[in-house]
């Protein structure tokens, strides 16, 4: 059979899934009466929820004599390691850029990752039925992202289609008419390289993915290089440190549209998935038993934050989660690792308390929302950026910011990112009324910094951004913040006491809330923390007014999702998740009467 392996790759939103969506339909995967879901390959519950693709997901389709291995990978800085192990399973790239966004930080890493490798990326400038689309300007911008990038002259001699994802057609030609996909698939056929391997070799095939099946255990998913494989052959599992490992393989799975279908054999060129290893691990080499010869190890990006995850030690412990111990959240992150290539988890000298190091907060985050969704009951510190040495000076990783912003944002913005040690690198304005400004800034200045950046500019800004390298240590940087407003007392927060507290600062819960003391429960209008008594209920008397019993007016509480309250914490405080709340706490509480207002 002849075969294409291509990953479609892109910048968060720039249509890659649904892209996808409308190449299956076209290519009679699915059945005419079927009723689909849109963006059908964001199967997990968070994808669907946030709208973007953070797995990469493989699928197949058949375009007249070719089998095409298609994956569809996340455009979230955050889950680069996802597409960096991918690259290694497939042998050409479909670029997808948005024709009025043009590239953006992501694109720029996917596409630098690509190069590298040697791939020769097929350009599809997608979402050409905007109305302010700009597909002539965006394709100049892509060749000078190539050029900037160090691209081999095959490389810059690219293939370009001009496509709508959504509405389902492709085109040559910007003044071309057609209602079909077709354009894009002959490219695939004509650009694309058949997939390489010499089945007459000794097995080779190097795993890409893992999953876990409750019946079948581990399941290693990624290419064959060379050679074949049959069910029930016995083969060698070359680990990352050396070790060999004999296994017969039970299972081997071929993808056919969506789903898996079992074979009984597989050959050099086809992306399969492989049961009966039971310690298999991405990135290592199953071979042939008489010849292992281990493939080239799969190289991630070392991670650039980290964070410590702590059993919840709160007043309220134990109420909502089922699993609380240390032991639960270790077995919990140890079976993380098994399948995410790009977190790693390391034990402290607390006994409760263990590292987990991310590319950055939204990994992180999604991590722990898996986690509180399964029953789990925990705690997380703030964010920290994580630091290296070179020539022993340190270093610190640098984050490629990209903002639109609307024109008179555009001076705060500025000053903001000037007091953060920000690099201007470009600032364009467009006729549209905003502004974009490229930016390289440390990562720790970014904690924090996109609340600050929405409360300032009213919400009109757009902020991208994705790691750019380690560079020498910026000195120090002043985010000052205000101080916060901390519960004193265990009971339920009272209108009568909230509202007497309004002037202030900000709150964070509403009456009728569960405090307990040391609770973050508001912000505070200046930098010191303020202990207060919001239990505290209104002193019953025989007096009567019209004007006294009038119903309290409360202003709406600040509500965080998990994102935010990660981006909130400060230094000395951590994050109490559940499986039904979320609630910010001091890690350490006094409540002197000199600090309290009761």
């Amino acid at each position: 059979m002849k075969i294409k392996n291509i990953a479609i790759i892109a910048h968060v939103d720039h249509g890659k899934t649904t892209l996808v969506d409308s190449a299956l339909r076209q290519a009679g995967v699915f059945r005419l009466n079927q009723v689909v879901n849109e963006r059908v390959m964001d199967s997990n519950d968070l994808e669907r929820e946030r709208g973007i693709t953070i797995f990469s997901k493989n699928a197949s389709f058949h375009y007249k004599d070719y089998k095409i291995n298609i994956v569809d990978t996340p455009g979230h800085a955050d889950f680069g390691g996802e597409v960096q192990r991918i690259l290694k399973m497939v042998d050409s790239v479909l670029l997808l850029v948005d024709a009025f966004e043009g590239p953006m930080p992501q694109t720029k890493y996917v596409l630098k990752k690509s190069l590298e490798l040697g791939l020769r990326p097929i350009v599809v400038i997608n979402k050409v039925d905007r109305p302010n689309a700009r597909p002539t300007e965006v394709l100049e911008l892509v060749f000078d992202l190539f050029i900037e990038l160090n691209a081999k002259e095959e490389q810059l001699d690219f293939s370009v289609v001009y496509a709508s994802g959504k509405d389902g057609y492709a085109m040559y030609e910007l003044d071309q008419q057609n209602d079909n996909l077709i354009p894009l698939f002959e490219t695939i056929l004509s650009k694309a390289p058949d997939a390489k391997g010499d089945i007459e070799k000794p097995l080779q095939m190097l795993i890409s993915a893992i999953e876990y099946n409750d019946y079948l255990g581990k399941i290693g998913t990624g290419k064959i290089k060379n050679g074949k494989v049959q069910q029930g052959e016995e083969v060698v599992l070359l680990k990352r440190d050396g070790e060999r490992l004999l296994y017969r393989i039970t299972r081997i799975f071929e993808y056919d549209g969506l789903s898996k279908k079992e074979t009984k054999i597989a050959y050099a060129g086809d992306i399969v998935s492989l049961a009966g290893m039971e310690k298999v691990d991405v990135g290592e080499t199953v071979a042939d038993k008489e010849y292992p010869e281990p493939l080239p190890l799969i190289e991630i990006d070392e991670p650039t934050l980290s964070m410590t995850f702590k059993v919840n030690d709160s007043p309220f412990a134990g109420r909502e989660g089922k699993y609380v111990t240390s032991r639960n959240i270790w077995d919990r992150l140890l079976k993380e690792l098994q399948t995410n290539v790009s977190i790693k988890a390391e034990l402290t000298d607390q006994p409760d308390e263990f590292l987990v190091k991310g590319r950055g907060e939204l990994q992180l985050s999604v991590l722990i929302e898996n986690m509180r969704r399964e029953n789990y009951e925990f705690q997380v510190s703030k964010p920290q950026v994580i630091y290296r040495e070179l020539d022993g000076k340190r270093t610190e990783p640098i984050e490629l910011v990209m903002i639109d912003v609307a024109d008179e944002h555009a001076g705060t913005v500025i000053e903001m990112l000037g007091t953060r040690k920000g690099e201007m690198l470009d600032m364009v304005s467009g006729n549209d009324g905003y502004t974009r400004l490229e930016y390289k800034v440390p990562a720790r200045s970014l904690l924090g910094f996109r609340n600050e950046l929405l409360t300032e500019t009213r919400g009109t800004a757009i902020m991208n951004q994705t790691f750019y390298e380690y560079e020498y240590y910026k000195g120090e940087i002043d985010t000052k913040k205000r101080g916060a407003l901390i519960s004193m007392e265990e009971g339920i927060a009272t209108a009568y006491s909230l509202h007497s507290f309004q002037p202030r600062g900000t709150m964070f819960i509403d009456s009728g809330v569960q405090v307990y003391p040391g609770m973050i429960i508001g912000e505070h209008t200046r930098e010191n923390d303020l202990v207060l008594n919001v239990c505290k209920g209104k002193k019953l008397t025989n007096f009567r007014s019209a004007v006294a019993d009038e119903s309290l007016k409360l202003t709406p509480p600040r509500v965080f999702t998990l994102e935010l309250a990660l981006e909130y914490l400060g230094d000395d405080e951590l994050l109490e998740v559940t499986p039904n709340s979320i609630r910010m706490r001091k890690m350490k509480v006094s409540l002197s009467k000199s600090n309290n207002d009761q």
